[in-house]
């Protein structure tokens, strides 16, 4: 009997999973966890479904069909070759990556620290600053608006939901916020930052693909700018928020 129908018949399972997507393997895991019994099964000859990290023999069956082999004499050892089917990019500090110590994935695992993180505006590419030093010699702000980009990154990095006593700013002009009812552009209009300043920190710090985020509640806004904070300080030696898996995941 083939070991895959022994599972059936030899074994009882808390849980039958099909599919090796992100999805099926952290339920899978956090269910192992538990101390449940998981049989995890896929149909391909690789893990990963549509986000598999392929070999590169594995990638020419998968796009040029079974029998097409890849010209080592041109394109060079198989085993050097990892391609992504989607991009992996993971906040340092974000969820996935406390999934993956709590499933101990990680253990299994290695990861590299993305060195940097970049915007592109008017013609221009200009590194996304990570210390005081690059902020100050950046040319994504003006003097003066590097002040107040100071001033309002500092309240947003002392912010929290919970303490009240956070959640008042300004010296002259005091006031208490409740983020959760104001937008984004009510916020950043306090600050007085300007337009290509809220497009940095909307695109650049909280992700937004569009510009959507100046109607939403500021709280959301904020966590994510905090999320992109909090990813610097995940690991040592952070260039950017993100880290990315050298060998699939």
């Amino acid at each position: 009997m083939d070991d895959w129908q022994s599972a059936f018949t030899e074994t009882e399972y808390d849980a039958v999973v099909l599919g090796t997507g992100m999805k099926e393997c952290l339920i899978s895991g956090l269910l192992s966890v538990e101390g449940k019994k998981v049989l995890h099964l896929d149909r391909n000859p690789y893990y990963g479904g549509d986000s598999a990290s392929l070999q590169l023999k594995q990638f020419y069956a998968k796009f040029r069909g079974e029998g097409v082999e890849p010209d080592e004499a041109k394109l060079g050892k198989q085993r050097d070759y990892c391609v992504d089917l989607i991009p992996k990019f993971i906040m340092a500090g974000g969820k996935l990556v406390q999934v993956l110590v709590h499933t101990k994935v990680n253990d299994y695992m290695e990861f590299k620290t993305v060195s940097g993180a970049y915007v592109y505006r008017r013609g221009d590419i200009a590194q996304v600053p990570t210390t005081a030093g690059e902020a100050m010699q950046s040319s994504l702000m003006g003097m003066m608006e590097k002040t107040r980009a100071v001033q309002f990154f500092a309240w947003v990095n002392n912010y929290k939901p919970a303490d009240p006593q956070t959640h008042s700013a300004g010296v002259f002009r005091k006031r208490t916020f409740d983020l959760t009812k104001i937008t984004a552009q009510e916020f950043f209009k306090y600050w007085e930052l300007e337009a290509d300043t809220m497009e940095f920190v909307g695109h650049a710090c909280a992700l937004y693909t569009d510009d959507s985020f100046m109607t939403l509640p500021a709280a959301e806004v904020v966590a994510r700018i905090q999320l992109y904070k909090d990813s610097f300080t995940a690991f040592n030696d952070m260039k950017s928020p993100f880290i990315y898996p050298l060998y699939g995941l």
